[in-house]
């Protein structure tokens, strides 16, 4: 059954959704698991969606910066910073989700442009973040990877994340603002499919020496968080955040584990009070989400990527209303 009304649902794609595993991050194995991706998007926009996609780039941010040390290590080419790294990536991914998703389209006769918007995000240059960096990226390693990495990189830092391994972690400034909002706008409201801020966004500052001038700086912008200033500003109806699970649930891992259906803010705030989402993985998401449903959106809703059309249909998915 098509929406009676175009509405506008931002959809979050995460990296690992893209790079599955340390065995499948060649731009070959990303292709195929784009390929797949698209599909239940395209299944949004037949059903007359407007969408908007975000993605994110953790796996690929960390590889890029891998090329570029091993680059700088074995043939003295100048290092890439962290910054440019981010664009790197926001531009290659922004690529191959654009063919895949106009591949997909045509396939089923759907007449709609796709458009990748190189996306600068505003950032305070004295966010804490970038004296406490909490930001996994790159690949999972074993402890005693980590440990050796650290003895060639002293000014590492890595956190187990989520009992999949060791990750390199790095400054996560807030997001404060979109540059290229207008632009987005524009392109949504000509029922073209957006894909921007990619990886979180490019993150920059505004150049106190040079006034109304911006800058790079080198973090990683959650992605989550910059998607929901995205989907907020838009005035979208329904956040879409995709991840590992088909429902969030509290009591992860253990016996008395539950999964959410439909939980109110209040509800999901006191599950976040008693420590069940965990900083580095579901909190952003739920944090995301809160924030979008509290600033007047429809509806948060957290599934896999693959079921992102029966989550829309409120079959599946953790849906977070305001009441």
């Amino acid at each position: 059954m098509t929406v009676a009304k175009k509405e506008t649902v931002v959809v979050a794609i995460g990296g690992n959704s893209i790079i599955t595993d340390n065995a499948s991050q060649s731009v070959g194995h990303q292709l195929l698991a784009i390929q797949n991706m698209v599909k239940p998007i395209v299944d949004i926009i037949e059903q007359g969606y407007n969408v908007v996609l975000t993605h994110g780039n953790g796996p690929q941010v960390g590889l890029e910066l891998q090329r570029s040390e091993i680059a700088q290590a074995q043939a003295n080419v100048p290092p890439l910073e962290l910054v440019n790294c981010v664009a790197n990536t926001q531009g290659g991914i922004g690529y191959l989700i654009q063919q895949c998703l106009q591949n997909e389209l045509a396939e089923r006769n759907v007449a709609r442009d796709v458009v990748t918007v190189l996306t600068q995000v505003e950032v305070d240059e004295n966010d804490v973040s970038f004296k406490a960096p909490s930001k996994p990226i790159g690949s999972f390693f074993t402890e005693a990877e980590k440990d050796e990495l650290v003895k060639q990189n002293p000014t590492w830092q890595f956190v187990e994340d989520s009992g999949r391994g060791y990750r390199r972690v790095v400054p996560s400034p807030k997001p404060q603002g979109i540059i290229e909002l207008n632009s987005i706008m524009s392109l949504i409201q000509k029922d073209i499919v957006v894909i921007a801020i990619g990886g979180g966004g490019i993150p920059v500052i505004k150049d106190s020496a040079n006034p109304g001038r911006i800058k790079g700086v080198d973090a990683v912008i959650d992605k989550d968080l910059s998607t929901e200033l995205l989907a907020r500003t838009l005035h979208a109806d329904i956040l879409l955040i995709t991840t590992g699970v088909e429902k969030v649930a509290v009591n992860f891992g253990k016996p008395t584990q539950k999964s959410l259906d439909k939980v109110t803010i209040a509800e999901v705030e006191q599950y976040k009070s008693e420590g069940h989402f965990p900083a580095g993985s579901m909190l952003p998401k739920i944090d995301a989400a809160i924030s979008f449903v509290q600033s007047g959106g429809k509806a948060a809703i957290i599934t896999l990527p693959e079921k992102l059309l029966p989550a829309l249909k409120e079959e599946t998915g953790t849906h977070i209303v305001k009441s």
